[in-house]
C-alpha cells in the first residue's frame, strides 16, 4: 500500500500475471522494488484454460461490436483487469494501481505517483500507458515534467493505469460480460460518467521487445472484410460521443484551473494592498 504524503490518499497494486510467466514475474518484481512498490500479485485468467460458453463473453455482441472471432488469450487478459477492480472493492484501499508484467518505469514513477493522487478529485481512470500515439491536451500540472491531460480519440493498452472505487464499481457492474476487448472497453469511461485522465509524457513504456501473449497469431481470429457492416457504425456511433464528451471534460478542467488561478491571484493581490500600508507605518514608527 502506498499513501500520499499527507497521508489522504491509500494506494494497492496489482501486478497480474500468468502462473507459467514466472520470468515475468521476477523481471517486474525487481524493478518494482527499485521504485519502493510492493505489488500484490493477481493471478491472470489463463483463457487457454476457459471452457466456452461462458456467463462472462458476450460473443454475439464482441462479433457485432468488435469483429474478430473470440480470442481466449483476449478473454482471460479482460477477466484478470475485472477481477483486480473487485479485489480494490474488497478491501480498504481508496485507489488501485493496475499493472502488466510487461513494463518499464521511469525513475520519477514514485514521486509521479504521489503527485496524481493528490490531484485525484479530477480523474476516475488514469492511464499511465499507450499503445496509441493520439494527441494529449493538458490541463494540469503534476510535477516540473509531467502533467495531467485528456485525449479527445480512441486510446489503445491498458499496462499501467490508476482506478478508483468508483470506477471499479463501473467495471464489474457495467463491463461484464465482455463485449470488446478491455483496452477499448475502459476507453469508454463517459458512458459511465467517469473522468479519464492521461499522464504525460506518458510515463510507463510498454513498448517492450516481449512476445504478445495476447496478440500471437492474432490473424486466426480476424473475420472476413462483412463485418465492418456493424462494426463501422458502431465505430462512428461511439466517436461521435466520445469527442464532445471528452471535450466537455476538457473544457471543464481548464475553467476550473482558470478560476483557481484567478481566485489566487486575487488573493495575493489583496494581501499584498494589505501588507502595503504596514510596511510603511513601520517605517514611519
Amino acid at each position: 500500500m502506498v499513501s500520499t504524503r499527507q497521508g489522504e490518499a491509500s494506494l494497492t497494486v496489482f501486478l497480474i500475471n500468468l502462473d507459467r510467466a514466472v520470468d515475468r514475474l521476477v523481471a517486474m518484481q525487481q524493478k518494482l522494488g527499485c521504485i519502493g512498490l510492493h505489488a500484490q500479485r493477481v493471478s491472470a485468467v489463463d483463457g487457454a484454460a476457459l471452457d466456452f460458453p461462458i456467463r462472462d463473453f458476450n460473443e454475439v455482441a464482441f462479433r457485432f461490436k468488435h469483429g474478430r472471432r473470440r480470442n481466449p488469450a483476449e478473454v482471460g487478459c479482460y477477466l484478470s483487469h475485472i477481477e483486480c477492480a473487485r479485489r480494490l472493492l474488497a478491501s480498504n484501499s481508496e485507489f488501485a494501481l493496475v499493472l502488466e508484467d510487461d513494463l518499464e518505469f521511469p525513475d520519477d514513477f514514485a514521486e509521479l505517483l504521489d503527485a496524481t493522487l493528490q490531484q485525484n478529485e479530477k480523474w476516475d481512470i488514469l492511464r499511465l500507458s499507450t499503445v496509441s500515439d493520439g494527441r494529449k491536451f493538458r490541463f494540469s500540472r503534476l510535477t516540473k515534467t509531467r502533467s495531467l491531460a485528456v485525449a479527445l480519440t480512441r486510446e489503445k493498452g491498458s499496462g499501467a493505469y490508476i482506478i478508483n472505487r468508483r470506477a471499479a464499481h463501473w467495471f464489474v457492474e457495467k463491463l461484464v460480460p465482455m463485449q470488446l476487448p478491455f483496452d477499448l472497453a475502459f476507453d469508454l469511461e463517459f458512458f459511465g460518467g467517469l473522468k479519464s485522465a492521461f499522464v504525460v509524457p506518458v510515463p510507463v513504456d510498454q513498448q517492450l521487445d516481449l512476445p504478445s501473449q495476447i496478440q500471437g497469431r492474432r490473424r486466426r481470429y480476424h473475420r472476413s472484410r462483412g463485418h465492418y457492416l456493424t462494426v463501422m457504425p458502431y465505430r462512428i456511433f461511439i466517436e461521435t460521443i466520445r469527442l464532445p464528451a471528452r471535450l466537455m471534460c476538457l473544457v471543464g478542467h481548464l475553467t476550473c484551473a482558470r478560476m483557481t488561478e484567478e481566485t489566487f491571484s486575487g488573493q495575493t493581490s489583496q494581501t499584498e494592498k494589505i501588507s502595503a500600508p504596514d510596511s510603511s507605518a513601520r517605517r514611519i514608527g
